[in-house]
């Protein structure tokens, strides 16, 4: 159809605005491609696999009886699998499975993600095949370590997807990186919508359902994986040799980690954080060996200004405690900001898809660096008495602003991950998308390390307490939040002069393209 003869082209039929404004829009769907499809069902797959999350804390609360010691002992291995995600990457980019190495391994994965649900089931419901197979802590960790494992699979699986379903042949690269932008965008959006779906859906069956039946509707969530990639012919993708450093490097890596949090070694935080960031280096610097010295400079600049972004340090958990001791913040007004917030980021991902796909990956991190930190400036407000005085002028005190603030905030969150992996997206080696996916988010996860240890050493420098009882009543830690307002001031500024700083240092090519044209 040609563009005079488009309905939405037609001036006689609608004004200019309103035309603009119903392609706006319409971004999302028009941009959705059918070979999109396998992509997105795994990220809302992903997103669904939070629907036991309640059930499961009560299940381990209420039936299994852990002790908080054996909980995070569980906690620990399962992290093994994210840790080395660098490990799995290598299998995908390198190992076919019955000649493929995209649609075996979702099915693989799905198969470990059923199994799992399966094990579960049958703990919770006493099956005898399943409770004669090992103690209640053997079948449980077990049980939840396949999970992670198949979701950590198919998470690979779908970073390399991401890369490879846009179309490179004969187009610009500037055409390329919308489209790759684009692709992270529908990601973030499928995975909120499922996030949001079963968020309140999972607290009313669990509260309601056993926990026997719960396990088992989590079958339904491999499925929704499977589905796509059924519906649409996977493409045969380019393998690579195996790079040994990083696979038996990657494993070696995951079991110093696992290591240093059994033996709770002094500062053992620090350690890994040292530790963890030589070697994700390390295994970045192998995996560009065979890249131009120009695309060497873009991923570093990409790496460092990445990690810059995540590494800004927090308040820490004595903003949490103000809220609800001073503020009067109670776990259902946690719960309806937390909902608020998972709406309304789908909302804003959709509305702002024009914005986020067009403009420069740097200019994106700048505006979203300076919103972010005005949208921080109400509950630096609050801290001064600013809800005290809205209250008495205006009528509304802290719990409005806290929903206004949270509202407007929200979906500033979750579009701040659709440049960097965008970022990451576009500077992707041939042939090792996976593995290069794996170790930045590897990169990033020790970015929000390295931004939680700055914020327990500011803790340690500018404490907060709250007020603690014992079993008699008697108050034994009283509440001090008179540093909390530098902590503030310190998170907000550090948030938002370093990242600028680093981008118009680091990125002033990107800064210098013009808004691309579509």
């Amino acid at each position: 159809m040609s563009r005079s003869h488009h309905p939405l082209n037609n001036d006689t039929k609608q004004p200019r605005p309103i035309q603009q404004a119903w392609q706006s829009l319409t971004i999302p769907i028009r941009a959705c491609k059918r070979r999109y499809l396998p992509l997105l069902m795994i990220y809302f797959a992903y997103g669904a696999s939070t629907f036991i999350t309640i059930a499961d804390s009560f299940f381990v609360k209420e039936k299994l009886g852990f002790s908080a010691t054996t909980i995070m002992s569980i906690g620990v291995w399962l992290s093994l699998p994210w840790t080395i995600k660098m490990v799995f990457g290598q299998f995908v980019d390198s190992i076919r499975v019955f000649h493929s190495n995209r649609l075996s391994y979702i099915l693989i994965a799905a198969s470990l993600m059923m199994l799992s649900s399966l094990l579960l089931a049958g703990l919770a419901g006493q099956w005898s095949w399943v409770i004669h197979l090992g103690t209640v802590h053997q079948l449980y960790l077990t049980a939840m370590l396949i999970n992670v494992i198949g979701v950590v699979l198919q998470d690979v699986v779908a970073d390399a997807m991401s890369v490879e379903v846009v179309e490179r042949d004969h187009r610009s690269e500037k055409d390329i990186t919308h489209d790759l932008a684009m692709v992270q965008l529908l990601g973030r959006i499928s995975l909120s919508c499922a996030l949001f779906l079963v968020a309140g859906l999972s607290g009313w069956l669990a509260q309601h359902l056993s926990y026997q039946t719960m396990y088992l509707l989590t079958l339904i969530i491999p499925c929704i994986s499977i589905s796509g990639c059924l519906l649409v012919k996977l493409e045969q993708t380019q393998t690579k040799p195996l790079k040994k450093n990083i696979f038996f490097g990657g494993m070696l890596f995951g079991g110093f980690i696992i290591g240093m949090g059994i033996f709770q070694v002094p500062y053992n935080q620090e350690w890994i954080f040292l530790v963890s960031l030589a070697a994700i280096s390390y295994f970045l610097f192998s995996i560009t060996q065979d890249v131009t010295k120009q695309t060497k400079r873009r991923i570093a600049i990409a790496a460092i200004v990445i990690f810059i972004f995540r590494a800004m340090p927090g308040v820490g958990p004595g903003l949490q405690w103000w809220q609800i001791d001073v503020l009067g913040f109670n776990k259902a007004f946690f719960g309806t900001l937390a909902q608020i917030g998972a709406g309304l980021a789908i909302v804003g991902m959709w509305i702002l898809a024009k914005y986020v796909t067009e403009k420069s990956i740097a200019w994106i991190f700048i505006v979203l660096t300076l919103i972010t930190s005005i949208l921080s400036l109400p509950v630096l407000g609050m801290y001064y008495g600013l809800h005290h005085w809205t209250e008495a002028t205006f009528g509304f005190g802290a719990h409005t602003i806290a929903l206004v603030d949270t509202a407007l905030a929200s979906p500033f969150a979750q579009l701040s991950m659709i440049p960097m992996l965008t970022l990451i997206a576009v500077n992707a080696p041939k042939g090792n998308a996976a593995t290069w996916f794996a170790l930045m988010a590897s990169l990033m996860n020790l970015a929000l390390t390295a931004g939680s240890l700055l914020s327990k050493w500011m803790n340690h420098i500018w404490i907060v307490s709250r007020e603690i009882k014992n079993s008699a009543g008697v108050i034994t830690t009283a509440a001090n939040y008179s540093h909390l307002g530098t902590l503030i001031w310190i998170s907000l500024l550090a948030g938002l002069i370093i990242p600028i700083a680093s981008i118009v240092i680091l990125m002033r090519d990107d800064l210098a393209r013009k808004k691309t044209s579509h």
